[in-house]
């Protein structure tokens, strides 16, 4: 699981729009729903400004999830990716047409594969119906409406009315604005649903969430999780969801228990990894014998730390390896617990068990690179830099070419003799971290060195002479 710097530096995302007071230069008073609203979908939530998690073994099973609802939408073929957001609140969002946003609150919040597969499918419902894109437009033709409706007074206050006017007009707009938006959501059920039908899922799972945020429709807005305030929960739109849910002929569906098992896995290690130990001993005791339980307990034993924390944990790692001894998500959290802990050569053997049982995974190639890196040799910096060259070749997660990997190919780079290509790598990975300062930087120092016309060279004049707006 990749939590390090790039997730750290972005540790106040809970306090921005998904998660706290809104920080993104919204209008305010009376505006201050359509200001939401608005600035939700303006596309200033981008990949660059969220603490995203990058896990094979949570990817690859939500991609599983996903997949056949996609294909169901007519969205398949790999247009649509999942991104999981580190937040421990409920949300799951769209703000283009290129990525559904899940957070990992959601993700261990959802007690069943069905629950979450639910989610999915709605936020493939707003894509596959062109929502965004409908609301943007909504969005900004109100607003100017509004604007206007200020400036001129709307003939004088509308001829004496008032400031009360004007309030009139506010709140005759945010109604109309409201009102679409409870279609969308109600419209984004109705895909969904007919996209798990499709696919032979049960509805239950989508029924089951939005039940549970029903409840929350009368509490304080300071308490509800975002995804109520983002997906309006009537009544009414609960009713015909459960109406249509329980008619379909999958409504008894259950998943299967290896699906099941695969779901559990998951939050077991989002637990292990993202919350305290003590919380995570609390939620998995040690009466609890299930693999994903012991899983849970061996990441919280390495994070408990002490003398033998390391130790430990490689045992209880090693304990389930004898029973899933081809599972390669195993050896690579052995292999993680063994980079951590400093031990480059024995984290090296776990992550290329791990890629071995898992050949299609570039974030166990990188992990793996890294790991050969750290151990300073002319021939593992070699194998790092090939290893590193098909990552980010091969890794094409939708708008995230992983500035890491790229910092770790100019590492390699560098310890080489190679400072052009290692300049150039350095400029990569600004500029997909969003810094085009340096990356204009680096690509300058990089372009004198490299030969012209080569790939390399046209990559550094594209990026030396990209603007922003392009």
């Amino acid at each position: 699981m990749i939590i390090g710097n790039e997730i750290q530096k972005r540790a106040r995302f809970e306090q921005n729009a998904f998660g706290g007071r809104w920080h993104l230069g919204c209008l305010a008073g009376l505006w201050a729903v359509f200001a939401a609203l608005q600035c939700a979908l303006a596309g200033t939530v981008t990949a660059q400004g969220l603490p995203l998690i990058r896990d094979r073994e949570i990817e690859r099973l939500l991609s599983d999830y996903a997949s056949p609802i996609f294909d169901a939408a007519g969205l398949g073929g790999g247009r649509i990716t999942i991104r999981i957001v580190r937040s421990g609140i409920f949300n799951a969002f769209v703000v283009d047409g290129k990525n559904v946003y899940v957070h990992t609150g959601a993700l261990t919040q959802s007690e069943t594969p069905n629950q979450i597969i639910g989610v999915i499918a709605h936020e493939a419902g707003h894509i596959a119906g062109g929502d965004l894109a409908a609301l943007r437009e909504r969005i900004r033709r109100d607003q100017t409406k509004l604007i206007l409706m200020k400036i001129l007074g709307i003939g004088a206050m509308i001829a004496g009315g008032g400031p009360a006017a004007i309030a009139a007009g506010d709140e005759l707009v945010m109604r109309s604005l409201l009102a679409e938006r409870r279609a969308q959501e109600s419209s984004a059920d109705q895909r969904g649903l007919r996209y798990l039908n499709r696919t032979g899922q049960s509805g239950r799972g989508m029924l089951e969430t939005f039940e549970r945020f029903q409840r929350q429709e009368f509490i304080s807005a300071r308490h509800q999780d975002p995804f109520v305030r983002s997906h309006p929960v009537a009544a009414q739109r609960v009713a015909l969801l459960r109406q249509r849910v329980t008619k379909s002929a999958h409504y008894g569906k259950r998943d299967s228990p290896r699906r099941q098992l695969r779901h559990d896995m998951m939050r077991a290690k989002l637990s292990g990894y993202l919350e305290p130990p003590a919380t995570v001993f609390n939620r998995y005791p040690l009466t609890d014998k299930s693999i994903p339980a012991r899983y849970a307990r061996a990441i919280a034993t390495f994070f408990r730390g002490g003398t033998q924390g390391l130790e430990k944990a490689l045992s209880q790692i090693d304990g389930l390896l004898r029973v899933q001894p081809k599972y390669p998500y195993f050896w690579e959290i052995r292999g993680d617990f063994q980079m951590r802990s400093g031990r480059a050569a024995g984290a090296a053997r776990d992550y290329r068990k791990a890629l071995t049982l898992d050949p299609g995974s570039s974030l166990i190639r990188t992990q793996l690179a890294n790991a050969l890196l750290a151990q300073k040799t002319k021939p593992k910096t070699t194998e790092a830099l090939r290893l590193l060259k098909r990552s980010i070749r091969d890794d094409r997660v939708a708008e995230d070419p992983k500035p890491a990997a790229y910092r770790s190919l100019a590492n390699a780079y560098y310890r080489l003799g190679r400072r052009p290509d290692a300049d150039a790598a350095i400029a990569e990975s600004h500029f997909a971290g969003g810094n085009l300062g340096q990356a204009k930087i680096f690509a300058k120092r990089a372009k004198p060195s490299l030969k012209r016309g080569s790939p390399t060279w046209r990559r550094m004049d594209e990026i030396v002479t990209f603007k922003r707006d392009q």
